[in-house]
């Protein structure tokens, strides 16, 4: 038997369900893998599932996977590269199926596994109206598809980092107390999951690269756990420190890092420039996991409906006032009035404006109900019967619709050991994994101690916080997290003590009345600030402009304080 190569080249063809579709072919030939991953469920995606498994009880899964593979099965066979996929969604079975049919129409010879028992939507604890129910899976199940031979996985709802973890296992064969080994192997798990976001994509200093098209990226896993997270030759985009930085902070929240195979310390993590488009990631340090899983449940609602009124030239909040008593005079003239009704006027506009668009702010009416009714007619009827007798310049940016059902995400937590983690191997044998037998429960982390203050403080300039701090920001349920981190040990010095979870509620009113939380990460020079409830219930829910919170950070960035001149 060949000895296997000391190094696992392990790379992401996609980070959410409709990312690029030729990246599968790309990433099979343009340098080489061992194994290919594929992300393609988030919240939203598991909702959007939820509601094409109402209509045909076959489907569940993403299917844009099956198209990429009709050109890249046959690749991945000819290059002996396995794909480990959590396509599967709702169905992993069914997709698992779909994949052999497709191989059997193209005459490549795979071995397909999948795993299951993520789905929890039959256990009757949930209450009414729940859409889909799904546990997060670790990797062990991955592991022993891989064990068993398969060359393409297909799971269900797992965690992102459990798509690296189960191949690092299987090639290394750690244990599942190898806690350190696994922590890295998360770690360059999460750098990976969201694709070219490693790589240049969606990155705060985008303007010193050339990010028209990143490359996605690839992580060189060792025994130890430690990696290196690069590229392909040749492909567009950059890794570097603070793209991998960035990366790391997405979506995270506290120093502990918790995941169904081990708790990985994010305070821990050290990263290093080892060349051109290669960081090394080291000293990952990694716990027992917890003794729950989390588990993800979507729902229906109720009815959402919005209406967007143009205001242009002079006198806005005038005309705002007049428009927003119009139509509330006539919700409550029709008794139909929706339960929630939410105003935001956006100052787009500017004074003296050369284009007509310049001189327009914004004025968004959004209204939510349990009954469609009552969001449709009764709502776009109200503002379309203004058009000829409200402010000067009336019009909207689109003709009122009759509204859409919303989502609301909600996360449980539920004992490890009652999840059913199964993974059928190719030859159709069942194998149960069994729940983590050493667990710890999840506590804070004492904060560190403070670098020593900036010494040369003064003088200062007024200018924006992004010329000197990179950020990135995202969602978790309805919490967003915001990480903020800076190039320098100066920079470091300084904006540990400058930006406390005070100056972060002043610089963000919008935040100024929830629960915000701020976790130290020197060996990053990084904080990371979780949100809580910014987000309402739920990127599916729309409960606010930006209703992912992607660019939060960048609202932050765009904020003034005082910095010092020898930072600028």
């Amino acid at each position: 038997m060949t000895a296997r190569p000391a190094v696992l080249r392990i790379g992401n063809a996609s980070g959410f369900y409709g990312d690029r579709f030729d990246a599968l072919r790309e990433m099979l030939t343009g340098g080489e893998l061992d194994v290919l991953t594929g992300d393609y469920l988030a919240e939203l995606t598991m909702l959007i599932l939820g509601r094409d498994r109402l209509k045909d009880p076959a489907t569940g899964y993403a299917k844009t996977f099956l198209r990429q593979l009709e050109e890249g099965l046959g690749l991945a066979h000819d290059r002996g590269v396995r794909i480990v996929t959590n396509a599967g969604g709702l169905n992993p079975a069914g997709l698992a199926t779909a994949v052999r049919e497709l191989a059997q129409r193209l005459g490549v010879p795979v071995k397909v596994a999948h795993v299951q028992g993520d789905d929890l939507i039959a256990d009757g604890r949930w209450g009414e109206g729940v859409l889909t129910a799904n546990a997060y899976l670790g990797g062990a199940g991955i592991t022993a598809c891989l064990d068993a031979g398969a060359d393409v996985v297909v799971t269900g709802r797992v965690t992102d980092a459990a798509l690296v973890t189960g191949p690092a296992a299987h090639w290394f064969g750690w244990g599942p107390e190898a806690y350190d080994e696994l922590a890295g192997a998360v770690v360059a798990g999460h750098v990976l999951e969201c694709g070219t976001q490693a790589t240049g994509g969606n990155y705060s200093f985008f303007g010193a690269h050339d990010v028209r098209r990143p490359g996605f990226p690839v992580a060189e896993i060792h025994a130890d756990g430690s990696s290196v997270i690069t590229k392909h030759p040749g492909t567009g985009g950059v890794v570097d420190t603070g793209t991998v930085t960035a990366q790391l902070l997405y979506e995270t929240g506290g120093a502990r890092y918790a995941g169904p195979d081990v708790t990985a310390r994010l305070d821990s993590v050290r990263l290093a420039q080892e060349g051109p488009d290669r960081v090394c990631v080291t000293g990952v340090g990694g716990e027992e996991p917890p003794p729950t899983l989390k588990a993800g449940l979507t729902r229906i609602g109720g009815w959402r409906n919005e209406v967007v009124f143009v205001l242009t030239g002079l006198d806005v909040d005038e005309k705002a006032d007049l428009v927003r008593e119009q139509v509330e005079d006539a919700l409550d003239a029709a008794k139909r009035r929706p339960a929630e009704v939410r105003w935001t006027l956006a100052r787009t506009d500017r004074e003296d404006a050369a284009t007509q668009e310049c001189a327009s702010a914004l004025l968004r009416l959004v209204v939510r109900d349990p009954d469609a009714a009552t969001v449709g007619r009764a709502v776009s009827g109200a503002a379309v019967e203004l058009a000829l007798g409200s402010y000067p310049g009336f019009h909207v940016t689109a003709p009122p619709g009759k509204g859409a059902p919303y989502g609301v995400f909600e996360a449980r937590h539920v004992a490890a050991a009652d999840v059913p983690h199964t993974a059928v191997l190719p030859a159709g044998d069942v194998r149960r994994i069994p729940a983590p037998v050493r667990t710890r429960p999840l506590a804070p982390v004492p904060e560190p101690g403070l670098p020593r203050p900036l010494a040369a403080a003064r003088p200062v300039r007024r200018a924006p916080l992004g010329l000197v701090a990179g950020a990135r920001s995202g969602d978790k349920g309805g919490d967003a997290n915001v990480g903020v981190w800076v190039r320098t040990d100066d920079a470091w010095r300084w904006l540990a003590h400058e930006l406390t979870v005070p100056r972060f509620r002043q610089l963000l009113p919008e935040v100024a009345d929830l629960c915000v939380t701020r976790t130290v990460l020197p060996h990053l020079r990084a904080l990371n600030f979780t949100v809580e409830g910014l987000l309402g219930e739920g990127v599916a829910a729309q409960a606010r402009f930006d209703p992912q919170a992607k660019a939060v950070g960048e609202w932050l960035r765009s904020r003034h304080l005082d910095i010092p001149e020898a930072l600028l």
